[in-house]
């Protein structure tokens, strides 16, 4: 799948908002806010249920990385989710 097309689609999960549970969240992390290079995918069945998180990391910015988008795309096929999250801009993590 190319970026642009696993880039769209992963938007119009998260522009319908939130429908209830189960729960995908994705949070970017790097060394400099314009720069991120891990992404983190959480997993939430229901609430106050323990979170199932898997991490992906790259050496350039996974952002434009088409196949962890890729994979990012396909999590989100097979979770199913009701809810897709984002976290806005990349946190800065040591």
């Amino acid at each position: 799948m190319n970026l642009d097309k696993a880039k769209k689609r992963i938007a119009k999960q998260v522009k319908k908002g939130f429908d209830g549970y189960p729960l995908i969240s994705l949070a970017y992390f790097g060394a400099t806010a314009d720069y991120a290079t891990e992404v983190d995918v959480t997993f939430l069945a229901e609430a106050g249920a323990e979170a199932q998180v898997q991490k992906f990391t790259g050496s350039s910015d996974v952002r434009e990385d088409e196949t962890i988008q890729s994979v990012l795309v396909k999590i989100i096929e097979r979770a199913e989710p009701k809810t897709v999250t984002e976290v806005a801009g990349v946190a800065i993590r040591a």
